[in-house]
């Protein structure tokens, strides 16, 4: 049974979710040949705040990027 774990930054609604994991688990049925019944997958979400990248948290990454549009 393949088990997948994906981890990512908070703020993704739960439709986005679910056809991420769907496509997940239709790449393993495919590549793997495996059930789609045995496949699992999990979500790790992390606040922003608790998420950095380039030194900057994705809070900060985000306040960035709005003042750079204005």
């Amino acid at each position: 049974m393949p088990e997948i774990t994906v981890s990512m930054a908070a703020g993704r609604t739960d439709e986005q979710k679910a056809g991420m994991m769907r496509d997940i688990t239709q790449a393993l049925v495919k590549n793997l040949g495996v059930d789609a019944d045995a496949v699992v997958i999990q979500i790790n979400e992390a606040p922003l705040a608790h998420k950095m990248k380039g030194g900057k948290t994705f809070v900060e990454r985000a306040a960035a990027a709005a003042a750079a549009k204005k």
